[in-house]
This record gives structure tokens, sequence and C-alpha cells, in this order.
């Protein structure tokens, strides 16, 4: 076949947001569920909202250190006379009469019978005798029995993934246990007779299976089962193998390598002979080779080979696939306009997702610069950014000084 019959039959580039939109329109969440334990909850996706049982705060405390009185009795004197003290968890049990006040503690209780605290900085103790410097309104210093959260408020939603920040407030809420989805499972596997494993001495024409590690590193912050089913060799018997055994032991299919055009390439071919591709080539960059697809059990994607694509790809296409399949809440990318810094090379027809360092100058203002050389092998680039700069597919060649798209590394990448 010539030159001109390869472009005439040339397969489309997708676009990549309807490439996402037709991934994720046919996955269905993992709905399967379990109890954990709190100290186990961390990175887990609640399976049910969570509502709480109690008000918070449980009572009326004091928002600092100082002195409970009532507002009508600095009318009358400056002066009170301090008749008990209140700590945290050990609240003052007397009345607090007219002329009176107590010494009180954060977060310690306010008496039913005091309407302000006023902070001890702004009083002068004399034994008993309590002088005050200034003056305040009821209310004040004082948080009040459920100022934050009402018994029965819906404080967590289903599909949320739990942070450390999450864990203090169910703690706080008193949650021993949590109801959250089910770990889904991902095998993965590289493909090539030229990988190797690390330390091992490399004979011309070798490299080291990096990619593996890097992938397992984000699939380790997604909270995922992982099957590491090594390096496959560049045989149909092997990899078809491979992909039958993965399918019958994990929800998720994850390779790399194998699905560009080459010879030895054979992933592409026994995927569609095993499952169904919904898309192969995107119009992005890096990354243009990457499938997507269904087996019996299991979706899968085939990703490039080379470093930077395998983590781009995944981190842009694969990572909302899990995040879905898991039950989470979709969360969108972050991103903001910046002032590039220098011109940047580009052309158009794919949307690129070039690494960058994106910093403030000294009025504030969002600044980024590219961190090098943009081959698709080059780790370096990856490892000095923060972001991505997101060039518009049809967009050509960015000057200095233009606004750009930047898109901030999120936790698989920090």
């Amino acid at each position: 076949m010539s030159s001109c019959d390869c472009d005439s039959i040339k397969e489309p580039l997708m676009p990549l947001e309807k490439a996402l939109s037709k991934m994720l329109g046919s996955i269905t969440p993992s709905t399967e569920s379990e109890m954990v334990t709190l100290a186990d909850a961390l990175g887990r996706i609640l399976a049910v909202d969570v509502a709480s049982t109690l008000a918070v705060p449980p009572f009326n405390n004091s928002a600092m250190d100082g002195y409970a009185l009532n507002a009508v009795d600095l009318a009358v004197s400056d002066t009170l006379t301090m008749v008990g003290k209140s700590f945290a968890g050990t609240p003052y049990q007397g009345q607090v009469k007219t002329g009176q006040c107590i010494r009180i503690m954060t977060g310690a209780q306010v008496p039913d019978d005091v309407d302000m605290v006023i902070m001890q900085e702004q009083t002068c103790a004399e034994d008993d005798q309590i002088r005050f410097n200034s003056s305040a309104k009821p209310g004040s210093n004082i948080r009040t029995l459920g100022e934050e959260i009402s018994v029965g408020q819906v404080v967590l939603h289903q599909g949320t993934k739990i942070s450390a920040r999450h864990i203090s407030l169910l703690a706080t809420l008193g949650c021993a246990n949590v109801k959250v989805i089910k770990k889904i499972s991902v095998a993965i596997f590289s493909t090539g007779d030229e990988l190797k494993p690390l330390g091992s001495v490399l004979q011309l024409g070798e490299i080291y299976d990096s990619n593996r590690f890097g992938l397992i590193a984000q699939l380790q912050r997604l909270n995922v089962d992982i099957i590491d089913l090594g390096v496959i060799v560049d045989d149909p018997v092997s990899i078809r193998e491979a992909f039958e055994r993965a399918d019958r032991a994990a929800d998720v299919v994850i390779t790399s390598g194998g699905v560009s055009v080459g010879e030895a390439d054979f992933t592409r071919e026994i995927m569609e002979q095993f499952g169904e591709i919904n898309f192969w080539k995107l119009a992005i960059k890096p990354g243009k080779p990457i499938a997507y697809g269904k087996f019996p059990n299991s979706i899968f994607f085939g990703l490039p080979g080379n470093p930077v694509s395998a983590l781009v790809t995944f981190y842009q296409v694969a990572k909302p696939a899990l995040q879905k399949l898991s039950g989470a809440t979709e969360i969108k990318p972050l991103r903001m306009s910046a002032t590039l810094s220098h011109a940047i090379k580009k052309s158009p027809g794919r949307l690129d997702f070039q690494r960058g360092f994106v910093s403030t100058d000294q009025q504030g203002k969002l600044i980024v610069s590219s961190t090098g050389h943009q081959g698709s092998g080059m780790m370096s680039s990856l490892c000095l950014a923060n972001c991505f700069i997101v060039l518009e597919q049809e967009r050509g060649a960015v000057a200095a000084n233009e606004t750009v798209i930047v898109e901030l590394f999120d936790e698989l990448f920090q």
C-alpha cells in the first residue's frame, strides 16, 4: 500500500472532551459498600450521606479565656465579684447572680444565666474583684448551641472522598465507623521486550520498566486495590493470556505500551479480538495513541509507551474513569488564567498539555513558564512542573505575555 493510500484512510483524532463524555457515559459507578473504622477511612469514598446525630457545638461555650457575666450588670458597675470558675469538661454548677461573674476558659460551658464573655486581657483582677475595662454586647464571645451544625443536618455527601479534614469532622460527630464504597481493583502490566527490571544491567537497546511504577504511584493515591502483573513480552499469546487473567481478576485493566502502529505492537489487535475498543486515537499531546474499551468483565486502558505520555494520559483520561467507577463525585480540574513568560511552540490540531511552572510576580499576578523540552520521553520536564499549560486544540504558537490556561497538579502528581 502506498503512503498516499495510508493517508487516505487515517483514523480521525477524537477531541478529548468528546472522548471523556463517551467514556464516562459508558461507566456505571460501583455501589457495593462496606463499613470501616474511622481510622481506616482516609481516601475512601462515602457510600451514603452522613447526617449529624448531635448539635455542634453541643452546648453554649466560650470562644476565649475570660469572664462570663451579664451585660446589664456592667451598666451599673465596672467591677463584679467572681464567684466560681468554668473549665472545659468541668462546668460551673452554681448560679451567677446580679453583680457577679465567673472565670471561664476557652471551650468551657457558659451557664444559662449569663449572656456574654469578656476576654481576660480587657480586665483587671484583685482577689475576687474583677474590673472590666471595656463593655460588650450580649452574646459576645459565646459559641451557641448548634450554630455550626444542627441535629439531622447532612454534613458530608455520598461520593465524597474522605480527607484528613473529613476525618476530623466525623470524629467531632462521634462517628467510630463509616460506610464506604468497596475499593475497585485495577490490574496493570507493561508490554515490551526492551523493558528490564530495575537494578539490572542494561544491554544495547534495553530500558528500565519505569512506566508501571509511575502509574502504580498514581493508583495508590486513588486508593484502589492494585494487581501488578509485571512486564509481558511482545508476544500475542502472552499478551492475550495476560488480558484474560487481568479481566478475570480486576474491574479495570491498564497496560502501557503496544498501542501504536509498530510491527511488534500487538496490544491493540488483541484488545479488539478480546473486547470492544471505544476509542483509540485522541487529539491530545502528549499521548495520541490511547485505547479505551471494555472486556467481558472489566474496562481497559491501553496507554502509550512513552513515559510522559503514559502518565499524562492516565492523569487526563484514566483518572476520571476510575473516580467515577469508584463512586466518587466528579471534581473538575482546577484551571485558571496566567500570563506566559516566554514564547512557546505549538501546531494546531491537538489539545496540548505542556508542562509548566506557575508562580506569582510581585504584584500577585500569575505567571507561567515552560519547564523545558516537551518531548514525550522527557520525564525531567514533568518533575520540574507544578501545572499543565493547556493550549487549545486549534491554537498555534503562543507569544510571550499572552494569556494561557493553566491546570494545577492535584495530589496524583504532588
